[in-house]
């Protein structure tokens, strides 16, 4: 073999190095590229992940309703905006009636109501139940009776029943307190023990609580929730209201605590708070203002 061959093969041989290294090169270059592109992509993923799920609320909801709510909601929304900076919400108190009416209307986002939806009102609204109440049926604290049966406590309503002494209670006439048409309260209460009677009629709970600590032998009707030591609480066929006896149904005058929004509703604040108050945290709100929860 002549020099000039030697020279030739010995040429071709170092180009195609070049060539396998060259090639080489370019697809480990082209493999980090691709893999730097990948892991960019995953990264923005997660990114937009995170920011979605971080996504502060903000805006106005609007609730109108029941009065024998008020101190769970007013609990439960002041804990909601603690939460949600960026999120007002307004509260108004004219009954379980007005709420659920402004509700289906769209004047505001949730109607809490203390009773449960008549079949033309559940047409429009959802309802969900947040919590569960005993409507206590409350006396003077000087007054000597304990208990009574939902049979005496239709007379007295009914007008059957008018002196205390009727009852095993001392020689006086019964004053019959009673919730204004329209208040969820009233409605739970006629449902299970009124008679044709009509009893006299006050704007909230707080009033006949009110009306009757301070009246000697009245008896009134309210949210067990809001009972406090000004008055006393009876036993409804030697069933106490508590909030044992009202979630195993033993004390049978209870109704539920709901709050009332428009079906197909797309509100996101609508849902987060109905989330929020059935959550762990919700309902131990619920419980803590003498409300039963339902979670």
């Amino acid at each position: 073999m002549n020099k000039k061959l030697i020279s030739l093969i010995a040429g071709a041989a170092i180009v195609a190095a070049a060539t396998g290294c060259s090639e080489t090169a370019t697809s480990s270059v082209a493999g980090t590229d691709s893999s730097a592109a990948g892991t960019s992509a995953s990264e923005a993923s997660s990114a937009e992940a995170s920011s979605a799920a971080t996504e502060e609320l903000s805006g106005t909801l609007s609730m109108n309703g029941s009065t024998s709510m008020e101190k769970v909601i007013k609990a439960v929304n002041g804990a909601f905006m603690e939460k949600n900076k960026g999120v007002t919400v307004n509260l108004n108190l004219t009954g379980s009636g007005t709420g659920i009416q402004e509700a289906s209307e769209g004047k505001c986002d949730i109607g809490n109501s203390s009773r449960k939806l008549k079949d033309e009102e559940a047409e429009k609204l959802d309802a969900t139940v947040v919590g569960l109440d005993g409507i206590a049926l409350v006396v003077n604290p000087v007054n000597k009776l304990e208990d009574i049966t939902l049979e005496d406590l239709a007379k007295v309503y009914s007008g059957e029943i008018t002196n205390w002494k009727e009852l095993g209670g001392d020689d006086k006439s019964i004053v019959v307190i009673g919730r204004e048409d329209g208040s969820g309260t009233r409605d739970g209460f006629e449902s299970i023990v009124m008679g044709d009677k009509e009893p006299k009629e006050l704007e909230s709970t707080g009033s006949v609580i009110n009306a009757v600590a301070t009246t000697d032998g009245a008896i009134g009707y309210a949210s067990l929730a809001n009972v406090d030591e000004t008055v006393k609480a009876l036993k409804i066929g030697g069933v106490e209201a508590t909030e044992e006896n009202v979630k195993s149904g033993a004390y049978e005058v209870q109704r539920p605590f709901i709050c009332a929004t428009l079906k197909g509703s797309d509100n996101k604040l609508v849902k987060a708070y109905l989330d929020f108050i059935l959550s762990e945290e919700g309902q131990a709100l619920v419980l803590a203002q003498g409300a039963v929860p339902v979670k």
